[in-house]
């Protein structure tokens, strides 16, 4: 078989047949334009990414490109990782926002409770109220028990739980809550103040019954119940135990009105043991 020799020359490109010799002369300068012409257009959409708030898409696109990994996916793949990224990302940003609008005293997680036999705490309930299928049933939660045990510190951490999941949540010591809301009455802003403990899907009395109410506060409570009865849940803790707390609150027919709305359909948690605060060694609460 004879190859003819023959030579097509175009520009600075050369291929000669026969003797089979390729010559390239600006097909460097020619892929540098290409890249460089990619490098703009990503740097553009990195821009644009930010610029709409995609933070998610942005952050994922540029480790994508930093990494050199954007040829190892096929289009579709690709696209599922920016919104993989996105969704995360603002996922993420909720649950943050949600649990700094809470305004919890302290930081606490269901994972860190100390289920010790001492403690009475029931570790198959506790994950099963951490589903927080308990919102979605409108049902309270009750947790007593001496100073210490970790009262706050299991009823802050129920309350994270619900922030991860997608609840509005409120914490409040209840005696200073009592102090806004009179503050409130003052200056005529108290239903507002109260519209807004309507809103939060979960709501967190901390410290109960530390005091007796006076009738301001007494009312104020039986109106909180009542806005939030099949409305909402609470989360109640209090060192005085549940049947202590007609006393707290006073009069029979108030007592007896705001204890049977908290109380039906609600979860009690005993909690026992010596002082948590007393361990100086433990990790756990």
């Amino acid at each position: 078989m004879e190859v003819r020799s023959w030579k097509l020359e175009v520009g600075s490109w050369k291929l000669e047949v026969g003797s089979w010799k390729l010559e390239v002369g600006n097909l460097s300068k020619i892929i540098n334009y290409q890249l460089s012409i990619i490098k703009i257009m990503n740097e553009t959409t990195l821009t644009k990414m930010k610029q709409m708030t995609l933070h998610g898409m942005h952050n994922a696109f540029k480790t994508s490109i930093e990494s050199g990994k954007i040829d190892h996916y096929t289009l579709d793949q690709f696209i599922s990782i920016l919104i993989d990224a996105e969704w995360d990302e603002r996922h993420n940003r909720r649950i943050e926002r949600s649990i700094k609008n809470a305004k919890f005293h302290y930081q606490s997680s269901i994972e860190t409770l100390n289920y010790d036999a001492s403690r009475n705490l029931d570790r198959n309930l506790i994950l099963r109220l951490s589903e927080c299928e308990f919102v979605e049933k409108n049902e309270n939660i009750l947790i007593t028990g001496s100073t210490g045990v970790g009262k706050s510190y299991l009823g802050t951490a129920l309350g994270y739980q619900a922030c991860i999941e997608g609840y509005k949540v409120n914490y409040f010591n209840t005696s200073k809550l009592f102090a806004k809301l009179k503050m409130a009455k003052a200056d005529g802003s108290y239903l507002r103040e109260l519209t807004k403990i309507q809103r939060q899907d979960v709501l967190i009395l901390d410290d109960f019954g530390l005091q007796a109410l006076d009738s301001q506060n007494r009312i104020t409570l039986l109106e909180i119940i009542e806005d939030r009865h099949n409305n909402g849940s609470i989360i109640v803790t209090s060192q005085i135990p549940v049947q202590g707390w007609y006393d707290i609150i006073g009069e029979k027919t108030i007592a007896d009105a705001i204890l049977d709305r908290l109380i039906h359909q609600s979860h009690r948690i005993e909690l026992q043991g010596e002082s948590m605060r007393k361990k100086r060694n433990s990790k756990n609460y």
